[in-house]
C-alpha cells in the first residue's frame, strides 16, 4: 500500500520535471490510482507495486540525471534500481538497459574515460543486489545460479512446460508479442493503452523536450522489452484465456507497464488540450464500465485461472476431513503451497521441504510420521511422490480423494497405533 502511493507521488513528480501542467499531472496519478487491477494488487501480499515503485523512481532519478548531470541524481536512481533487483527479475532487465543509456550518454559527451568511471559508479550500486542475491545462493546452496538452475527455478518449471507442449511463446517472436499485448490491455484497458502510446509518440518527437530527457525515458518501457524478451527467450510463462492456453495465469504481467502508462497519459494531455474532454469523457465512461463489472483480470487469474486450479477441492476435503483428527500431512510446498494455505489448518498440521528432519524421516518412513499424503500420482516432478513411491511405506496408504491437481492417500487403518503424532524431533 505505501509503494501504492509513493508511485503515484512518483508518477505526478516526473509529469512536472516533463513540463507537464497541473492537471496532466493530476490525470496522470488518476489513470495509475483507478486503475481496478492496481487497487486489487496493492490490497494484497504481492510484490508488483513494490516493484513498480522502485523501478518508477529509479526511472525518474535517472531521467533527472540525463537533463542536470548530477552525479546525486544518478547514485538515487541506482540505489532505487538495486532494490528492484531484488524483488524480481524485471529489475536486472533495468539495470542493464539504464546502464547501456548511461554508458551512450556519458561517452558521447565526455568520452571513453568518462564514460568508463561513470558505468563503474552506476553499476556499482545498481548491481550489489545482484551481487547479494549470488552470494545467498553461494552460501545457502553451494551454488551461486542455483536460482537459474536449481529443481525450483523458473528454468526448471519452463523446462517443465515445454515438454508438456504448452510454452508455445518460445522462440516465437510475434506470439510473444501478441501475448504480452493482450495481457498489456486486460490489464489497463484497451483505451488508455491505445491512448497512452499515441502520448509516448507526442513525447518523443516533442522537440521542446532535449534529446538526452526523451532517450532518458525509453526506462519507461523496460517491462515491455523485458517480458517480451523472457516470453521468447522461454523464461517466462503467460497464459491469456482464449490467446495461449486455456486458462488465466501469470495475467498480472501485464500490469508491469502502468505508471508508464500513466505518464505517456498525462503527458497527452497536457499537450492534447483540444481534445481533452473527449478524451476524458471516453475515460470515464470505460472507468464506470470497469467498476461496474468488476473487471479486473487479475482477480479472474486468482479465482478461475492455472493458480487456484482444482485448490479448493484439495482444501476443502482436508477441511472437511482432516481438521479434527490427529496426525500429519505430507505434502511438496514447492508444488502445493496453495492447497497448505487455502486448508486453513495450522502450518504444523504439514510436513514439507521446510520442516527439516521431520520431511527427512517422512519421505523415508512415511507410515510413521504422516497420517495423510497429497501429491500427484506419478508425477516425478512432485518431490513427494518422488520420495516416497520408492519406500516400502508407501504401500500402506489407500487413495481416498483423487483430483486433476493432486491426490489424496491416507494411512490403513491398522498402522494408525504406530503413528507419531507429536513434535518431537529438533527442527534441524
Amino acid at each position: 500500500m505505501g509503494s501504492f502511493v509513493g508511485t503515484g507521488i512518483i508518477i505526478y513528480l516526473f509529469l512536472k520535471f516533463l513540463g507537464v501542467g497541473f492537471f496532466g499531472r493530476i490525470m496522470g496519478v488518476v489513470v495509475f490510482v483507478a486503475n481496478i487491477n492496481i487497487l486489487y494488487l496493492q490490497s494484497i501480499a504481492m510484490t508488483e507495486l513494490l516493484l513498480l515503485f522502485t523501478m518508477t523512481t529509479g526511472v525518474y532519478e535517472l531521467t533527472k540525471w540525463h537533463k542536470n548531470d548530477d552525479v546525486l541524481c544518478l547514485i538515487r536512481a541506482s540505489f532505487w534500481i538495486m532494490l528492484s533487483t531484488l524483488i524480481r527479475y524485471d529489475g536486472w532487465f533495468l539495470l542493464a538497459l539504464t546502464a547501456f543509456l548511461v554508458l551512450i550518454r556519458t561517452w558521447k559527451r565526455q568520452g571513453y574515460k568518462a564514460a568508463e568511471g561513470i558505468i563503474i559508479t552506476f553499476c556499482t550500486l545498481g548491481g550489489f543486489g545482484i551481487f547479494l542475491w549470488l552470494l545467498w545462493n553461494q552460501l545457502i546452496f553451494k551454488d551461486a545460479l542455483y536460482f537459474a538452475f536449481g529443481p525450483f527455478s523458473a528454468h526448471a518449471q519452463q523446462t517443465q512446460l515445454e515438454q508438456a507442449g504448452v510454452l508455445m511463446t518460445k522462440k516465437n517472436l510475434l506470439l510473444s508479442v501478441k501475448v504480452y499485448l493482450y495481457a498489456l490491455v486486460f490489464n489497463n484497458m484497451m483505451y488508455t493503452t491505445l491512448i497512452s502510446a499515441i502520448g509516448a509518440v507526442i513525447l518523443w518527437l516533442d522537440k521542446k523536450i532535449s534529446p538526452s530527457i526523451r532517450w532518458a525515458t525509453i526506462g519507461l518501457l523496460a517491462p515491455l522489452f523485458f517480458n517480451i524478451l523472457a516470453l521468447y527467450l522461454g523464461h517466462s510463462v503467460l497464459f491469456i484465456q482464449g490467446i495461449s492456453g486455456n486458462t488465466w495465469f501469470n495475467a498480472r504481467y501485464g500490469i508491469m507497464m502502468a505508471p508508464s502508462i500513466a505518464i505517456f497519459i498525462g503527458y497527452l494531455m497536457d499537450r492534447a488540450k483540444t481534445f481533452r474532454p473527449i478524451l476524458i469523457g471516453l475515460y470515464i465512461f470505460l472507468l464506470i464500465f470497469s467498476f461496474g463489472n468488476g473487471d479486473a483480470v487479475t482477480i479472474d487469474d486468482a479465482r478461475v485461472g492455472s493458480s487456484q486450479k482444482n485448490v479448493s477441492e484439495v482444501s476443502g476435503w482436508l477441511k472437511n476431513n482432516v481438521r479434527d483428527k490427529e496426525g500429519f500431512i505430507l505434502i511438496s510446498a514447492a508444488s502445493h503451497d496453495a492447497i497448505i494455505f487455502s486448508s486453513g489448518l495450522p502450518m504444523k498440521r504439514f510436513i514439507h521441504e521446510g520442516t527439516g528432519a521431520y520431511w527427512k524421516s517422512a519421505t523415508t518412513s512415511p507410515d510413521r510420521w504422516a497420517r495423510w499424503i497429497i501429491m500427484r500420482t506419478n508425477d516425478l516432478n512432485d518431490l513427494t511422490f518422488k520420495a516416497v513411491s520408492i519406500v516400502p511405506g508407501y504401500q500402506k496408504y489407500t487413495l481416498v480423494a483423487q483430483y486433476p491437481f493432486a491426490d489424496i492417500y491416507e494411512l490403513n487403518e491398522e498402522y494408525l497405533p504406530e503413528l507419531n503424532t507429536d513434535v518431537i524431533l529438533p527442527n534441524k
